[in-house]
C-alpha cells in the first residue's frame, strides 16, 4: 500500500464512515454509509486522491477522466491537477444525471470526443447503477472506457456488474474500513 493511499484511508476513516440506519442510492438498505465528501474536500484528502487516480491511470492511453456527478466532480478535478502537475494533458468531465433544460442541453460536461479513452470514476460503488449510467452517456459520444475506479468498493455487486467489462479497479473495499458483509 503507498504512503498516499494509506494516508487517505486514516482520512476516510476519521471522516467519512458513519453507522446507524441509511438507504443508499441504489435503495438498498444499510447500517453504514460512506459519505466521501466529508473527506475528500479537504485539500489533504483531495490532494492524496489526485495523486493516487494519477498513478493509478498515468500508464493507461486515456485522454480525459470523469464521471457521474456529484462524487466525480472533486475525483476528476483532483486527477487534472494532478497530471498538470506532472506536465501531462489530460481532459476532466462528468455526466449529469439529466440533461439540463436550458443553454446547451448536454449531459456531458467537458471536452470529450469520439475516440477519446477515459476513465470513468465514482465515489462510492454498490451495485454499480450509478456509473453505469455515466459509461452509458459517455459511449453514447463515441468515448471508449479504458477503466473503471472507485474510492471505496461497497462488494454489493459493482464488482460483478463491471468488471468482466471493463478494467474495474477500487482504492478501497470495505473491507479495509473492518467492515464485513
Amino acid at each position: 500500500m503507498s504512503a498516499s493511499r494509506d494516508r487517505l484511508l486514516e482520512i476516510f476513516k476519521a471522516r467519512a464512515v458513519f453507522f446507524g440506519r441509511f438507504t443508499l442510492a441504489s435503495g438498498k438498505e444499510s447500517t453504514y454509509y460512506i459519505n466521501s465528501k466529508k473527506a475528500i474536500f479537504s485539500s489533504e484528502a483531495a490532494w492524496l486522491l489526485g495523486d493516487i487516480l494519477y498513478d493509478m491511470t498515468k500508464d493507461m492511453d486515456i485522454q480525459a477522466i470523469g464521471g457521474l456527478e456529484v462524487g466525480a466532480i472533486p475525483m476528476a478535478t483532483a486527477a487534472v491537477m494532478r497530471y498538470h502537475e506532472q506536465g501531462k494533458r489530460i481532459e476532466g468531465f462528468y455526466v449529469r444525471k439529466q440533461a439540463k433544460s436550458h443553454g446547451s442541453r448536454e449531459r456531458v460536461e467537458g471536452a470529450i470526443e469520439a475516440g477519446f479513452r477515459v476513465a470513468m470514476v465514482d465515489d462510492v460503488l454498490t451495485t454499480g447503477g450509478s456509473v453505469e449510467q455515466a459509461i452509458e452517456a459517455v459511449e453514447q459520444l463515441g468515448a471508449k472506457v479504458a477503466t473503471v475506479i472507485c474510492i471505496v468498493d461497497r462488494l454489493e455487486g459493482a464488482r460483478d456488474k463491471l468488471a468482466s467489462r471493463y478494467d474495474y479497479r477500487p482504492i478501497f473495499t470495505i473491507r479495509d474500513f473492518g467492515i464485513e458483509k
